[in-house]
């Protein structure tokens, strides 16, 4: 169990609130974190790479010259891979990266990541009804009174969807919006500050805590 401090909307400290989820072993956490984000990524490759052979390439159905005779090296296609505008050797073709890991290790990888990441989470109010129109101005500056530098990569988890708030932050460059119904272990090792809402920290152990 992991006790945070739950901040307001001027960044005063008003509360606390608890994170309890079940995690790995600490001889295993790094294994199956390092496992799920390997999935994520590798999975999210199209693998739509593809390049023809000398027998998919256009022409080369007639021999170039006669076998004997001429004095050059003898050719039967002008689409060898060997000749400019030739077929590929071993080139891509599309394939399927997809890596399959069970559901509870899944599940257990992201528990994990997200508890590993308290020390650089900042819990705050809910504050959505700050956000009457989108305006990103006025979010930045509650960033700021939450103590995160302008330069920090910040992930915001909101317990559901709050459009004003989500067009106030898509456009900041180093800033990621996501639902806690939407976690995964990438966005959750990728950011360097994780700010949640005290709301959405309770939806994540009513989906996640097992």
């Amino acid at each position: 169990m992991v006790n945070c401090v739950v901040k307001n909307w001027q960044g005063e400290e008003v509360g606390e609130t608890t994170l309890e989820l079940r995690v790995a072993k600490e001889q295993n956490a790094a294994h199956i974190v390092h496992r799920a984000l390997r999935r994520q990524m590798v999975n999210a490759r199209q693998g739509n790479a593809c390049t023809k052979t000398r027998s998919e390439v256009r022409g080369g159905g007639r021999k170039p010259w006669r076998q004997k005779g001429t004095g050059r090296a003898r050719a039967g296609s002008i689409r060898s891979p060997l000749w400019r505008g030739g077929g590929v050797i071993f080139g891509p073709k599309p394939r399927d990266f997809e890596i399959k890991m069970n559901k509870k290790e899944r599940r257990l990888a992201l528990r994990t990541a997200f508890q590993s990441r308290t020390e650089d989470m900042i819990v705050v109010e809910e504050f959505a009804e700050q956000f009457p129109r989108p305006k990103t101005k006025e979010l930045l500056s509650a960033i700021a009174r939450w103590g995160i530098e302008p330069d920090t990569k910040v992930l915001l988890i909101l317990p559901e969807p709050q459009p004003n708030v989500y067009l106030s932050g898509r456009n900041v460059e180093l800033m990621n919006v996501i639902l806690a119904t939407s976690l995964n272990v990438y966005d959750i090792l990728a950011a360097d500050k994780i700010i949640i809402t005290s709301t959405a920290i309770a939806k994540i152990q009513e989906i996640y805590g097992e």
